[in-house]
């Protein structure tokens, strides 16, 4: 990929149904730094437009000198709890408001721990532990739809920056060192001092997902205390390896894959494609991409996770799209919510084949719906990684309202 612009968030708004702008992007899309002749991984979406763009942010209290949080319930502002109301444009244009959803659920039983993507773009191989509008944006798009379900508790971590990641994902171990270091200190200390004994459900994406699957590994399956509060691990865009023809025993061994809406204990997992990824795919393949930011490097008797979020037991799902907006227009008619939804364009199936795992999908907005559709902005080996949250995010929170109602300490 050819050089870009720094990181940087671009204000426009979504195009609507009814402007017939074939293959115009439906995104929220974090613009991925990519550096000369080298393409990053690591990255992800989260476009933040004017009517989502919340207050700056404050560093708001850490429980210990060494926390700083991004997203913490009763501190304002909090990214992670910013409006929700919502506008549904259908595959005929009309405008259908959506019911607003439930208040904050600060005094929800279950708390989510959301560890965000790749976001700063350097200098230096680490990012500084301090809040950036680029964080906060992307903890706006992918995170604060979860606060009807949970309280959302979001750390600032030591990420590698893209400068680190045009080492390579594996060449840097250094910095991915002192991102997880960075991270399981704010674990530790929410843990010890906020937890107060709730359930969790775990959100990462990307570099974010990297360093969960870090974390679950060296804090989560061989202790049976903490394995009895996990309710789910939303680990998106990150790899988790099992091995071949089972849904458990590489990333883990003892956190299967979710496969109904009534499972707990287990881990939701995809990388979004329109077709199978190719062989250098940063995502979707094992022992290589993403793979190396966990240090798996293992290839050989082993397959990454697909659950379709849609889908959790299998088959074909349709998905709900959620994005941030600023303003779309429509038949005359202006979308003045912050979030727009796009229900009845895209249907998803987890695929494999060829050594890779996919969630493949599929637009099924009829021929002549003009209707904007999402394409590969980061190129084939990326697929539609910058929308892998934001394309399935309706039904990843509804994914976990179900969890929770089936969670049993």
């Amino acid at each position: 990929m050819a050089a870009t612009s720094p990181l940087s968030y671009h204000r426009r708004p979504v195009p609507a149904r009814s402007r017939g702008l074939a293959g115009a992007l439906v995104t929220v899309a974090l613009v991925a730094v990519t550096l000369a002749a080298v393409v990053l991984a690591g990255c992800s979406a989260g476009k933040v437009t004017a009517a989502t763009k919340p207050a700056p942010a404050s560093s708001g209290p850490s429980s210990a000198a060494s926390t700083l949080w991004l997203c913490r319930p009763g501190v304002s502002p909090d990214p992670c709890a910013s409006d929700l109301a919502a506008t549904a444009i259908t595959p005929t244009g009309g405008l259908v408001p959506q019911a607003l959803p439930l208040p904050s659920t600060r005094a929800s039983a279950f708390d989510c721990f959301y560890v965000y993507p790749t976001a700063v773009n350097g200098p230096g191989d680490n990012a500084p532990l301090k809040v950036k509008p680029a964080i906060t944006a992307v903890a706006v798009a992918q995170a604060s739809r979860f606060s009807q379900v949970c309280r959302v508790w979001a750390p600032v971590y030591e990420q590698r920056t893209a400068l680190s990641l045009a080492k390579g994902l594996g060449g840097d171990p250094a910095a991915d060192a002192i991102a997880y270091a960075s991270l399981l200190s704010a674990w530790q200390d929410y843990l010890t001092h906020d937890n107060g004994g709730r359930p969790i459900v775990f959100i990462g994406h990307s570099q974010g997902a990297a360093m969960l699957i870090r974390l679950l590994r060296a804090q989560i399956y061989d202790n049976s205390a903490l394995r009895t509060k996990l309710v789910s691990a939303l680990i998106i865009g990150g790899n988790v390896q099992v091995a071949a023809g089972t849904d458990q025993g590489g990333s883990f061994q003892s956190i299967p894959a979710c496969g109904s809406a009534t499972q707990t204990g287990c881990v939701i997992a995809y990388s979004s494609f329109p077709s199978e990824p190719p062989a250098g795919s940063e995502f979707g393949r094992p022992g290589q991409g993403v793979s190396l930011q966990s240090a798996q490097t293992a290839s050989t008797g082993q397959s990454v996770l697909c659950v379709d979020p849609a889908a959790l037991g299998g088959g074909t799902g349709d998905l709900l799209p959620y994005y941030p907006t600023s303003a779309v227009s429509s038949g005359g008619q202006s979308v003045t919510t912050p979030w727009v939804e796009y229900p009845g364009l895209y249907q998803a199936r987890c695929q494999h084949g060829g050594g890779a795992s996919w969630l493949e999908i599929q637009v099924i907005a009829g021929a002549g719906d003009p209707a904007p559709r999402v394409s590969q902005t980061l190129g084939a080996e990326w697929g539609f990684h910058a929308d892998d949250v934001n394309l399935a995010l309706g039904n990843l929170v509804a994914d976990v309202g179900a969890e929770e109602n089936a969670y049993r300490p």
